[in-house]
């Protein structure tokens, strides 16, 4: 008579292995286009091309357990990194642009809904008293604060009523002394400033690639204060209506009390430090997961043309932000880059595009170069049998499709991971700050490679 297998032995054959679970997820629909982002927080601030938080939270409920270590190289925003958090995971995030650890930082931190609430009441009451009262100091506080360059940056894009607005706010927020609760404040100022239709700026679309200034502007009480879209047979169009600092940041601040994230679990902790992806301060096999979302190829979404909007307001000078903005993974700049050898199929795709434009060339071989020295980073912290998850999109150039989910996994199978899959996502343009629309323009190559995204499984063998 045959022996039957016991219960333990059934569940053990049925059981899918980590890989075939990872294939499992990548082969699902990653779309997430009608479902809730459960956790207010993550709507604290705009930020460009940020994957939805249903994506990370897929991957960490099913291929990790509580207290597992779940890395993000690129936080960016740090969804992953409150997803982490939310699930009772111990996160872990890098990222070197300033408004984005700042970001992060905040939507992970515990606040007492009541201190904030106080302090949100005094800095709009302390704001308003000092810009009806005390106009003349702050008309002398704005001609000596900032240094040229940033002077003139801030009044081209700034109206004079909305710098004293401003300024007010900024000022009574410099004088909350606990670093969380002022921060909390700091990115409430910066998400009232960054937003798609610019905000309290002079800017009418700061998702684009390059932003634009409005031609005319009409000040809260209805009069035009600018006018040179006389001749523009759309001047609609080209319309900012002023609004209120004031009124932004307190409706800005009470909706966002409903993301405070008032305790974290016991079980879990989430960090967030400066941090360059090519060269992580972990030790070897000590990550469980890694989800992150690398920047486009070329600049294609210059973070930090729409970052400086807010970050000179938290006093950073506008010449020191153009040079961090040379050091982000797939800027433009070439000189004192180290470039690394790539694998065959790669170097195809850059031989296709050197034929067409030399120099972009170059740029991209400086990101692929960038992209094999955080992939080997990746493969080196994350533990045998284990898998780091890589959301991307692609990139054309002339016409010529960079084809980046093939070539990073490409580089990536090269370091010695595996890619058992590659998964497609659509974007949902309603949700995602992209300069591009919700139709494809094939005359437009933004718009091109804008509407799709990648998501690789790099997959570490176990030894």
């Amino acid at each position: 008579m045959t022996e039957q297998l016991s219960l333990l032995d059934i569940n053990l054959i049925q059981a899918p292995s980590y890989r075939e679970k990872l294939i499992a997820l990548l082969s699902d629909d990653l779309n997430f286009h009608s479902r809730s982002d459960e956790s207010k927080s993550h709507n604290f601030h705009s930020f460009p091309a940020k994957f939805p938080p249903q994506l990370p939270r897929k991957f960490i409920n099913e291929l990790t357990a509580e207290n597992d270590v779940i890395l993000d190289p690129m936080a960016g925003s740090g969804t992953t990194i409150l997803e982490a958090l939310l699930a009772h995971r111990q996160g872990i995030g890098f990222d070197i642009d300033p408004l984005a650890l700042k970001i992060a930082s905040v939507k992970v931190t515990a606040l007492d809904v009541n201190p904030v609430i106080k302090t949100g009441n005094e800095i709009i009451e302390k704001a308003r008293a000092a810009y009806s009262q005390c106009r003349e100091e702050l008309l002398n506080i704005l001609d000596v604060r900032w240094d040229i360059k940033t002077r003139e940056f801030i009044d081209y894009w700034f109206a004079k009523e909305t710098q004293l607005e401003l300024l007010a706010l900024t000022t009574e927020i410099k004088k909350i002394h606990k670093p969380e609760l002022r921060g909390f404040f700091e990115l409430v100022l910066s998400a009232i400033i960054i937003m798609k239709s610019g905000g309290v700026s002079l800017a009418l679309d700061l998702a684009h690639t390059r932003p634009h200034k409005a031609k005319i502007i009409v000040s809260k009480g209805g009069e035009v204060i600018l006018d040179q879209g006389s001749n523009n047979t759309h001047p609609v169009f080209m319309t900012k209506i002023l609004r209120s600092a004031f009124d932004e940041f307190e409706k800005r601040f009470r909706n966002n009390l409903d993301g405070l994230i008032i305790s974290t679990p016991k079980t879990a902790s989430a960090r967030v430090l400066f941090g360059n992806a090519e060269s992580l301060p972990l030790s070897n096999d000590s990550v469980d997961l890694i989800i992150t979302s690398p920047p486009y190829a070329s600049n294609a979404i210059d973070y930090m043309r729409a970052h400086k909007f807010s970050l000179v307001w938290l006093g950073y000078p506008i010449e020191d932000l153009g040079e961090k903005r040379k050091l982000y993974i797939g800027a433009e700049a070439i000189t004192s880059i180290k470039f690394e050898k790539i694998p065959t199929y790669t170097q195809s795709v850059l031989n296709k595009l050197t034929q067409a434009d030399d120099k972009k060339s170059i740029v991209v071989y400086r990101y692929y170069s960038e992209m094999t020295r955080v992939l080997k980073e990746l493969y080196r912290v994350l533990k045998p049998g284990k898998a780091a998850v890589v959301v991307i999109g692609s990139s054309i150039i002339h016409g010529i499709d960079i084809e980046t989910h093939n070539c990073l996994a490409d580089i990536g199978r090269n370091i010695g991971f595996e890619v058992p899959k590659v998964g497609v996502r659509s974007l949902d343009r309603n949700k995602r700050m992209l300069p591009a629309g919700s139709k494809i323009d094939k005359n437009s190559q933004i718009q091109q490679r804008m509407h799709q995204e990648f998501v690789i499984g790099f997959y570490k063998p176990e030894k």
